[in-house]
């Protein structure tokens, strides 16, 4: 379940080095070169920002338990129950073209919970959403125990969600 960690040094190693430009960047007041950066600090920073969230959403199957308490309220409420929720956010995951994320979310803006999913490193914060649970659909996350068969994965992921994890990024969010 757990990618390899080099990719994810990657994502930081290359944050960094992007930073590292844009501040001689800013130094030199070269605004050409500060817009030229953003994709590389949208990328990097976006897979440091998305591993880091999914690392901690995800536990052993014999630790997982069902939300509980205002998670399991409000997924009840939104989704009418965590197997609509898994069904729906898995068939949005599973649509993703090439790679990217699935994502369960909290808008600030309604309150609520809501689902979304995201290209490449994009991070959720991009569409004024706070992550509480990221699905890497990147291949490098299943393709060495499930091939290219993504809803195999999909189906498989939901066993090893930290829904703890979850409900503290909730609680942080509200």
């Amino acid at each position: 379940w757990f990618a390899d960690s080099k990719h994810h040094q990657a994502y930081v190693n290359g944050l960094n080095a992007a930073l590292a430009q844009q501040a001689a960047a800013m130094e030199a007041g070269d605004v050409e070169a500060l817009v030229k950066l953003q994709p590389a600090i949208k990328f990097n920073g976006g897979g440091h920002v998305n591993h880091t969230i999914f690392w901690s959403n995800l536990c052993p199957e014999k630790d997982w338990e069902p939300p509980q308490g205002d998670l399991a309220a409000k997924i009840d409420a939104t989704f009418g129950s965590l197997e609509a929720l898994q069904a729906k956010l898995s068939a949005q995951t599973a649509a993703v073209q090439g790679s990217g994320w699935g994502w369960l979310g909290y808008d600030p803006a309604s309150g609520g919970l809501v689902t979304a999913t995201t290209a490449n490193q994009d991070p959720l914060a991009t569409l004024g959403l706070v992550p509480l649970l990221g699905i890497d659909v990147w291949e490098h996350a299943y393709y060495l125990q499930y091939k290219n068969v993504r809803p195999d994965y999909l189906k498989n992921v939901w066993r090893v969600v930290n829904w703890r994890n979850v409900a503290e990024r909730l609680a942080a969010a509200q």
